[in-house]
């Protein structure tokens, strides 16, 4: 029996359900989902529309909210609102180095891990949609990684979906991870000299705390290992609205003097691990990869880490041996990566099974892209860190009648940042094309 209570100018009501693991096999294992439903208080739920929100990732759950907070205070005005853990994310089978074991071996665990994608997620929608809404179709928003399943959910399930609105996740339909990262590293350095730019006082400071690192890897609380690598993965914060200016305090303040001479500070330290660890999803580094999988006869094989091999202006050693500024890095994972964070050390032969894996299946179906007849609308986002503007808009002219806003506004999370007008705007967008 569902159970309903309340937040402020809210009443939510938690939902539980069990689907297949492998939607192929119905009658085979199945595995548990969670989902919060929320709806402005006063308001009779049976009268609204149901908004299925899927968050980006891979890997988090939906966010929490507390009352009408974001882009669900304008949602909220007229629908009934749906927010989907993803499986493997959340309260739906959460999978970690504590639950991935009662799978049974690494190739056991890489086997299961490859129904966490876009594909089985939509399926899962599919799945619980007729018993929340008695049949009819919903609309679907989709952030990041929740694009992606919102364009396969086109491409496979349209008759499930009123509409669909998509922020800062347009995927291309084609593209090799080869070739997503190959586009990916040319934004990620222009980010940097951006950050640079606004802060030329973090080029010192950058190759400074580099050069510590590179003679003395930091060993933190819980066993985490701060490498130089895992020192420019910060760069991830440089997509977000306001994430070079966070990037920037937490380098102000690196060292502090000790009885020893200069040492990274504890606070910086803390402030790296919170930033850097994967406990809270790590099903983002095993499967990040696998969600640009789309040649059943190819593997990801690490292709980050292949790529960024081409691109030496990332090289740590080769910029502290000159004078270049340090590069950060972006939303990119790394064999090292299952080295030095202790939530992803125990699953590194599944990580690399995962990169060795073949038979991936397509994930989008053009012709029938072409053919779309249900209301979409995107927000793109000029100079995405995370997913190329040119793949988006590429895309946008693939899937017919679906309409863009490109703005540089907002950056990757401007759903977050101000989601209230991103919603708004979608949603116009969507009601002019009908």
């Amino acid at each position: 029996m569902a159970h309903s209570y309340r937040q402020p100018g809210t009443v939510l009501t938690d939902h539980r359900f069990t689907v297949p693991l492998d939607h192929a096999r119905p009658d085979g294992e199945r595995i548990e989902l969670y989902a919060r439903e929320v709806v402005a208080t006063g308001k009779d739920p049976e009268t609204l529309p149901w908004l299925l929100y899927l968050e980006g990732g891979p890997g988090f759950g939906a966010r929490r909210f507390v009352g009408r907070q974001a882009w669900l205070a304008r949602a909220l005005t007229e629908y009934r609102v749906l927010l989907l853990d993803q499986r493997g994310t959340g309260r739906s089978t959460p999978l970690n180095r504590q639950t991935l074991p009662l799978r049974g071996t690494p190739a056991q665990q890489a086997e299961f891990l490859s129904h966490f994608r876009s594909d089985s997620i939509v399926r899962d929608a599919e799945a619980i949609r007729p018993g929340l809404t008695g049949g009819a179709p919903w609309t679907v928003l989709g952030q990041s990684f929740g694009g992606f399943c919102a364009t396969h959910y086109l491409s496979t399930a349209p008759e499930g979906l009123s509409a669909a609105l998509i922020t800062g996740g347009l995927p291309s339909l084609t593209a090799t991870a080869d070739e997503v990262y190959e586009a990916a590293f040319p934004r990620i350095e222009r980010k940097n000299l951006a950050h640079y730019a606004r802060y030329p006082m973090d080029v010192e400071r950058a190759r400074r705390i580099a050069a510590h690192l590179a003679d003395r890897p930091a060993e933190l609380p819980g066993g985490h290992r701060l490498t130089v690598e895992a020192f420019q993965s910060l760069g991830i914060l440089l997509g977000g609205g306001d994430g070079s200016h966070q990037l920037h305090y937490l380098l102000e303040d690196a060292f502090v003097p000790t009885p020893a001479g200069p040492a990274l500070s504890d606070a910086f330290l803390e402030g790296a691990r919170a930033l850097l660890s994967f406990a809270g999803h790590p099903l983002y580094a095993l499967v990040h990869e696998a969600i640009y999988a789309q040649d059943p006869a190819t593997p990801t094989a690490w292709a980050a880490e292949r790529v960024r091999a081409g691109h030496p202006r990332f090289d740590a050693a080769k910029a502290l041996a000159g004078d270049e500024p340090l590069l950060f890095t972006g939303e990119t994972i790394h064999p090292w990566h299952f080295t030095t964070d202790p939530s992803l050390v125990p699953l590194r032969e599944t990580a690399e099974l995962l990169a060795a894996r073949t038979g991936w299946q397509p994930l989008y179906d053009p012709a029938r892209l072409a053919a779309n007849e249900v209301p979409v609308a995107a927000a793109v986002y000029h100079d995405d860190m995370y997913v190329d503007t040119a793949d988006s808009l590429a895309t946008a002219r693939a899937v017919r009648g679906l309409r863009t806003w490109v703005t540089d506004e907002f950056e990757h999370d401007g759903v977050r940042a101000s989601g209230t007008r991103v919603l708004d705007r979608l949603l116009s967008l969507v009601r002019d094309d009908a």
